[in-house]
């Protein structure tokens, strides 16, 4: 008698459901969102569509526009993110949450052609492809909108993804692309949160088992705000180049943490050659003031760099830069023991400071993620 009721599948058009999500990572483009919607208004005509805009708690209220613009039409969908930034994470989040067979990701900006989206339904509709990618590098398409270092920066970074991941798309750095939602749900626990470049990201996870077509745009000019890249995108890029090479074994984060802590290293031995070699302080007092400051200077750059998408800001840092030292304690215990250890075999300076501050490296990790950066 208490059978579960399982409806019947119905198609999306059936249910009343959207066939397409758009989805629209934001941050201080309060400007631009509404002009964004009005287009994709006009031109979805006739496609079952809902625009997924996702706002990293933008200073500017971005938030607060869309949310307006969802009281007046159910279209539209706003998730606001605290204590998260980063573009490929607002992307993944966006898909994930999204209703439709089909996702598309599209900047609000303005910048991306907005009226190739129902080309890009039709091409995912008919089953020829599972991934369209909007082109800048193909015949038809045009980046004549970039500056001259912004247009090489672009295209190095488009040959090293393609000779380094043998990716054969000619626009794996688009930020414009749709895609079938059921086979982004298999690649999404391979994708990497952190960075600018979900689409590489999606194309080198799924080593060219994606049925991909290649559709020409042009890019345009922005029309309000400021572009969000800077950079530290390259080392964003770079990272997720090593981080695919290696088979996602070494995360992101943690190459962009070890690159920090080999500059810690390198401050870690000149405070100590000034505080051992010059002030003639005891070895066991000069690497512990040399671990201090290696420390410190690691917090600032990981605050500035690593968790840059959980930056802590104010009264926060202060706070954070002491928990950092605490729960580097027991590191910073066995750094100055092991050295110590080292020197008192073999006295030099050098080799028994470079022992005790590689023994700290998993511990500060670990920590730093579960207790100073931790997300709220």
């Amino acid at each position: 008698m208490n059978q579960a009721i399982k409806p019947a599948p119905e198609s999306p058009l059936q249910a009343g459901l959207p066939e397409l999500s758009v989805v629209v990572p934001t941050f201080n483009e309060r400007d631009n969102v509404t002009v964004l919607y009005r287009r994709l208004e006009a031109t979805l005509a006739g496609i079952s569509w809902e625009v997924v805009f996702v706002d990293d708690n933008s200073p500017d209220g971005t938030w607060e526009v869309v949310r307006g613009l969802a009281r007046k039409d159910s279209r539209v969908r706003c998730i606001r993110r605290i204590g998260r930034r980063g573009l490929s994470g607002a992307c993944i989040e966006g898909i994930l949450a999204s209703s439709a067979p089909y996702a598309a990701v599209i900047d609000a900006d303005l910048q991306h052609d907005e009226t190739q989206l129902p080309k890009m339904v039709a091409l995912l509709r008919s089953g020829e492809a599972e991934l369209v990618v909007g082109s800048r590098y193909i015949e038809g398409g045009s980046a004549d909108s970039f500056n001259t270092k912004r247009a090489g920066a672009s295209q190095l970074a488009t040959e090293v993804a393609k000779r380094t991941l043998k990716v054969e798309v000619a626009d794996p750095m688009s930020g414009f692309f749709m895609i079938r939602r059921d086979r982004f749900e298999q690649l999404a626990p391979q994708l990497s949160t952190q960075g600018f470049k979900i689409l590489l990201d999606i194309v080198a996870t799924a080593q060219g088992k994606l049925r991909t077509i290649e559709i020409p745009y042009t890019f345009g000019s922005r029309q309000h705000g400021e572009s969000k890249l800077d950079s530290m995108v390259a080392l964003d890029f770079l990272g997720l180049v090593l981080a695919k090479l290696t088979h996602d074994v070494v995360s992101l984060r943690f190459i962009l943490f070890a690159m920090v802590g080999g500059t810690g290293l390198v401050v870690h031995l000149v405070a100590l050659f000034i505080a051992h070699e010059i002030f003639r302080e005891p070895f066991a007092e000069a690497q512990a003031a040399g671990a201090l400051v290696a420390m410190t200077s690691n917090f600032i750059l990981n605050n500035f760099l690593t968790y840059r998408d959980q930056r802590l800001k104010g009264f926060a840092i202060l706070r954070g830069l002491l928990l950092f030292y605490l729960v580097c304690g027991v590191g910073l215990l066995a750094n100055v023991g092991v050295a110590f250890a080292v020197f008192d075999q073999e006295p030099i300076w050098w080799l028994a400071g470079l022992a005790g501050a590689l023994m700290g490296v998993v511990w500060n990790y670990a920590m730093s993620g579960l207790f100073v950066w931790r997300k709220r």
